[in-house]
């Protein structure tokens, strides 16, 4: 039952992605919403299922295991946002499939702390997105359009 728990939600996120990827905003908007929408509905699932947020930070292992096929859609539609932001010119990336596997792991890496309210501790949501829209930016090589 925590398998299938897991699996469904992480089906709604991999749809909730989806229409992320899909919207017509600039890839580079597309990019941090995806991070944002990753990010705080791993949160609010995990606050919603009291057994769900025990196993999470105890069994991450057994986590791992039931989020392999969201992991691979996750990187599959960061490089379809990477991809267009390449073909818009407004990312200078060479490898499309290691820069989205980056992101994935970077986003993944920071789940626990963000779940726990200890990354921007302190920090308002405008600003802690302004600090995540640097890095964003400056890993893609975000390039300035000049009008």
């Amino acid at each position: 039952m925590y398998f299938a728990v897991i699996e469904s939600e992480l089906d709604l996120l991999i749809e909730m992605m989806r229409k992320v990827a899909a919207k017509d905003t600039p890839p580079d908007e597309k990019i941090l919403e995806l991070i944002y929408t990753h990010l705080d509905a791993i949160k609010e699932v995990v606050a919603r299922n009291g057994t769900l947020r025990a196993e999470f930070f105890r069994d991450i292992w057994r986590v791992e295991r039931a989020r392999m096929r969201f992991n691979y859609h996750e990187t599959k539609i960061f490089q379809k946002v990477l991809a267009e932001g390449v073909e818009k010119g407004v990312f200078d990336v060479d490898d499309v499939a290691v820069y989205a596997d980056i992101l994935h792991c970077c986003v993944k890496g920071i789940e626990v702390l963000y779940i726990r309210g200890r990354i921007g501790k302190g920090k308002d949501r405008s600003t802690m997105k302004r600090y995540v829209k640097k890095i964003v930016d400056g890993a893609f090589g975000k390039k300035k359009i000049v009008y």
